[in-house]
């Protein structure tokens, strides 16, 4: 009898063991499921901040190329004084939302661990981005929504991870790098359309010179973000796919001096964008940084005359000119150079939008003046699709990132291959004017920025 009851006592304690431990296993599960779902839910906001700023961004330019043919006189007030108006708000109210935004995440993932470090992507300052970007459309400054989507996306994902950390649901074992690097990356991703550029722009753009752990969740994070637009939009390239020829002959040396002509020219861009116009013009940097509201006018007024100039191809994005150079279409020969000096201009300023769009239409115009010196004899289009990718790491000295973003972007899979190679000769040569990438010189300056109120902080609350 003792040994029977011995027995189930054995056996009792046994299956109470192996319960406890099932509970256990299916609790850990039970976590991991709820983490997996609070991260797909960041992306899913990070997708959906994106669609409705591409909404809006897409309602200011229609609106901006109605009012500016149905009225083309008021162009040279509305512009100008509205580039003043928003340099004015923007140094006064929202100091950390000019320019493109990409800078700013770069900085606050540099910066250490203290009581400022989120202060560049701060929720509710880096949302003035969507309505402020829309309004540098309307007016016809020279901008792209794609590097504000990035600073969108970290604030949104930074958010909602301190939203879930604060209650225990999620994110415990990630730090406050990698939600914003999720964020960032995922709102590229979701801005182009463009899952695999996302997850590039991360690990080249964003991951240099920050030691950051690529873990499974991150990337996860950032791909959903891309296929959650997918999903909701369509899997459509951002431009139209491309159609035209994949070979020709002489393609290495179309390579090369594509390659060429946009490292040059990216190189200079990216110089002029972080020398900005004080450094740019000596002679009166001290009038120039004592009167902003100013010199916006007066850039404003010269923004104006390129815009004029081009039939109003200089305002917004270009998605136009790129769509018909990529088509194959006529387009103005120097629309590359004027929009160069359009977007340089809008930079100067101060004002919020991104350069990402604007870089590509710049590209897209070198492609076209390229193609006009051949009389014909290579395809336009190709030459286009080589100059889009190669100003773009020219200007930002990523060249896989812009590689694969233009591949994404035109559905041009069987010429990634010499993108890539166009976009390293590019790179190699725009280092020669500009050593450091401009988007890190310019997070350079933000991240001092906040060093400096920090000290200051310290000393008034010791």
């Amino acid at each position: 009898m003792n040994t029977v009851l011995l027995f189930l006592r054995h056996n009792a304690i046994k299956v109470r063991y192996v319960l406890h431990k099932k509970l256990r296993q299916t609790y850990r599960i039970s976590h991991k499921t709820l983490e997996f779902t609070c991260l797909l839910i960041g992306a899913s906001l990070v997708s959906l901040f994106s669609l409705g700023f591409a909404k809006l961004a897409d309602l200011g330019l229609e609106w901006n190329a109605h009012w500016t043919q149905q009225y083309p006189i008021a162009v040279w007030f509305i512009l100008p004084c509205g580039l003043a108006l928003l340099t004015w708000f923007i140094a006064k109210y929202t100091p950390y939302v000019g320019g493109s935004g990409i800078p700013q995440v770069i900085a606050s993932l540099s910066l250490p661990h203290h009581a400022n470090k989120n202060r560049l992507v701060a929720f509710g300052q880096t949302l003035w981005k969507i309505p402020l970007t829309f309004l540098a459309m309307l007016i016809g400054a020279s901008v792209g929504r794609e590097g504000p989507s990035v600073q969108i996306g970290a604030a949104v994902m930074l958010w909602w991870g301190n939203l879930c950390r604060k209650y225990g649901v999620a994110f415990n074992g990630l730090s406050a790098n990698e939600l914003m690097a999720t964020g960032a990356a995922g709102g590229l991703a979701a801005a182009f359309n463009a899952p695999l550029a996302g997850v590039i722009f991360a690990i080249e753009e964003l991951g240099r010179g920050v030691l950051l752990r690529w873990e499974r969740r991150v990337l996860l994070g950032v791909l959903a973000a891309g296929f959650i637009l997918v999903a909701i939009e369509g899997n459509n390239p951002y431009f139209p796919t491309y159609q035209g020829v994949t070979d020709m002959p002489y393609l290495c040396l179309w390579v090369l001096v594509c390659g060429a002509v946009s490292g040059v020219s990216g190189g200079i861009f990216g110089r002029l964008l972080i020398k900005g116009a004080a450094g740019t013009f000596p002679f009166c940097r001290h009038w120039i940084r004592k009167h902003p509201i100013f010199t916006a006018i007066i850039l404003g007024l010269i923004l104006t005359a390129l815009g004029v100039y081009t039939n109003g191809q200089t305002y917004g994005t270009g998605y136009q000119v790129v769509t018909q150079a990529l088509d194959g279409q006529a387009v103005q020969s120097d629309i590359g150079i004027m929009k160069l000096f359009a977007t340089v201009g809008t930079y100067w300023t101060g004002i919020a939008g991104g350069i990402f769009t604007p870089a590509l239409t710049i590209g897209a115009g070198l492609g076209v003046q390229v193609a006009a010196f051949t009389d014909g004899s290579v395809d336009q289009r190709l030459l286009v699709l080589l100059c889009m990718a190669a100003f773009l790491a020219g200007a930002t000295q990523s060249p896989v990132t812009a590689s694969v973003i233009v591949m994404e972007m035109t559905g041009c899979q069987p010429v990634l291959i010499w993108l890539l190679i166009c976009c390293l000769i590019s790179s190699i040569i725009s280092r020669q004017f500009n050593p450091k990438p401009f988007y890190h010189m310019a997070a350079g300056r933000f991240r001092q920025r906040i060093k400096e109120e920090t000290q200051k902080d310290m000393k008034e609350n010791p």
